[in-house]
């Protein structure tokens, strides 16, 4: 892999963002394109920024270098800007749901983006086994400290669905994982490769407004989803929706993002 010119591309990418902040934004994609060709791993994500402003394709998900880097630049002080600063109520949710809809206890749960280990703990009275997958190293070791996980993984959520011939499991959960994903499929068809039939699949969305198409990049470089593309994905799939709620995902500048907490099963 040829050496990164590392001051080049963060001049680029900190000339790219005083543009995008004075709203200038050809002089903001263009110097995004710079850093790309500088980086074409993209660490910085400037693929997704250039989709945020507008230009271009949305990627079918962030690139993997830009959500490793990420996580593991913000794994120490990860929880306390989630819940804290942010709100993030997501696994809680889930438990909430999964209690009311009288689904559990589970076998073996696989926690696909398990960052921190916030939705394992949150469900682990309520499994017997879980594992937990992660694409960034300082997360996993994070989780691994709190002994919540049978098992831990460091590798990419749709490199792993497709790798795994372990025994399957009767709970997969994705808390947050789909704003870094723009198409579904592969996450889909991976989730139920991996499942029983009759598992329990239970998952995030940041909702694009309807009538909107299928997918795109926010204003956070996060992706949103519309819900009846997320329907349509699931029933593709061989997925049994049995329930979406409409939930307050994360507060971000002091506005909610509204999404949906979606749970379906294996038909």
């Amino acid at each position: 892999m040829a050496k990164i010119d590392e001051e080049a591309l963060a001049e680029a990418y900190n000339r790219a963002l005083a543009h995008e902040k004075a709203g200038e934004v050809d002089a903001a994609v263009k110097a995004y394109e710079e850093c790309l060709a500088l980086d074409p791993d993209d660490h910085g994500g400037a693929s997704v920024r250039i989709a945020a402003l507008g230009r271009g394709e949305a990627p079918p998900k962030a690139p993997d270098a830009y959500v490793a880097t990420l996580f593991d630049q913000h794994a120490a002080a990860f929880e306390d800007i989630l819940v804290e600063q942010l709100g993030y109520a997501v696994p809680m949710l889930v438990r909430q749901r999964l209690q009311e809809l009288k689904l559990g206890p589970f076998k073996r749960m696989l926690d696909l983006g398990c960052g921190t280990g916030l939705t394992g703990g949150a469900l682990r009275d309520m499994v017997e086994d879980i594992t937990g997958i992660d694409i960034s190293e300082n997360m996993v070791e994070l989780a691994h400290e709190k002994d919540l996980y049978e098992t831990l993984y460091v590798a990419e959520v749709e490199d792993y669905l497709e790798d795994n011939d372990e025994d399957a499991f009767d709970l997969v959960t994705a808390t947050d994982v789909l704003p870094y994903l723009g198409a579904l499929e592969p996450l889909f068809f991976g989730a139920a490769e991996n499942m029983e039939q009759g598992g329990i699949f239970v998952f995030s969305s940041e909702t694009l407004p309807s009538g909107t198409g299928t997918y795109a990049v926010g204003p956070h470089q996060r992706f949103l989803h519309s819900e009846a593309y997320i329907r349509d994905r699931l029933a593709a799939t061989g997925f049994e929706l049995l329930e979406v709620t409409e939930i307050n995902v994360r507060m971000q500048d002091g506005e909610p993002s509204p999404g949906h907490l979606v749970i379906a099963r294996l038909a």
